[in-house]
C-alpha cells in the first residue's frame, strides 16, 4: 500500500540507484584494458554532469521563453502574429537534431554554448504549443464569469488561466525534457561533451561496455526528467 501510494515519489530514487549500479557494474567489467582506461568513475561522472547541465540549462531557457510567448499569442492584441510564431518554431522542430547542431556549429563554432542554443531551439515547440493550447481550451464562460466578478486581466491569467492550463503546459515541458535528454547525446559531435562521448567512443572502439553505459544512463536520465517534472506538476496542482 505504501509503495503504491508513493511510487511516483520513489521512482526518481529508484532510477538513481539503478544508474549507480550500472556505473559500478561497467567500471568493474570494462571489457578490455583499453576500455578500462576510459571507463572509470571520473570519466563517467564528468560526462554525466555535462549531460545534465546541457539538459537543465536548455529546458530552463526554453520554459522561460516558450511559456511567456505562449501566453502572449493567446491575447487578442497579438492574434495576428500567431501564424508567424507557429511557423517559425515548427520549422525549427522539423529539422533533425543533428542537423540543428551542425547548422549552428557552422555559425557559432564548437562548444557547450552552441549545443545549449541548438537544444534550446529544438525544445521550444512542445512547450509553446501546449501553453497556447491549454489557455485556449479554457471555456469562454469561465473567463466571462471572472470578468463579471471584476477580476483584472492579470488576475484572470494568474488565478484562472494558468492553473487550469497547467497540466497541458507541464505535458509539453515533459515532452521537451525527454527529447532534449536524447538529443543532448549528439552534442558530442560539436565538442560539447555529455554521455554521447561514451556512446561514440564505444562505437569507434567496438567496446559494448562503453556503449551500454552511455546508452543506459541516457535512457535513465530521460525517464528521470519525465518523472521529476511529473512530480512537480502534482505538487503545483495541489498548491493551486
Amino acid at each position: 500500500m505504501f509503495l503504491k501510494k508513493y511510487s511516483r515519489q520513489l521512482l526518481p530514487l529508484f532510477l538513481i540507484i539503478l544508474g549507480m549500479l550500472t556505473i559500478v557494474y561497467f567500471v568493474n567489467n570494462p571489457g578490455g584494458k583499453m576500455a578500462a582506461r576510459l571507463l572509470n568513475y571520473q570519466e563517467i561522472f564528468r560526462t554525466l554532469g555535462q549531460h545534465i547541465s546541457l539538459v537543465f540549462i536548455a529546458i530552463s531557457c526554453a520554459i522561460s521563453v516558450s511559456v511567456p510567448l505562449g501566453i502572449i499569442i493567446t491575447r487578442p492584441a497579438f492574434k495576428k502574429i500567431v501564424p508567424i510564431v507557429d511557423n517559425t518554431v515548427n520549422i525549427a522542430q522539423t529539422v533533425p537534431g543533428l542537423a540543428v547542431l551542425a547548422l549552428f556549429y557552422t555559425i557559432l563554432g564548437l562548444g557547450f554554448k552552441t549545443a545549449i542554443f541548438a537544444l534550446w531551439l529544438y525544445s521550444l515547440l512542445p512547450i509553446l504549443r501546449n501553453t497556447s493550447a491549454g489557455i485556449q481550451a479554457i471555456p469562454d464562460d469561465i473567463i466571462e464569469a471572472a470578468k463579471g466578478m471584476g477580476m483584472t486581466p492579470l488576475r484572470i491569467l494568474t488565478r484562472i488561466e494558468l492553473p487550469l492550463a497547467l497540466p497541458i503546459i507541464m505535458a509539453g515541458i515533459r515532452v521537451s525534457a525527454v527529447v532534449v535528454t536524447g538529443s543532448a547525446a549528439l552534442s558530442t559531435f560539436i565538442g560539447a561533451g555529455g554521455l554521447g562521448d561514451l556512446i561514440v567512443t564505444g562505437l569507434a572502439l567496438r567496446r559494448n561496455s562503453m556503449l551500454f553505459t552511455g546508452g543506459i544512463l541516457t535512457a535513465l536520465l530521460g525517464i528521470f526528467m519525465d518523472t521529476i517534472f511529473g512530480n512537480l506538476e502534482n505538487y503545483l496542482l495541489k498548491r493551486t
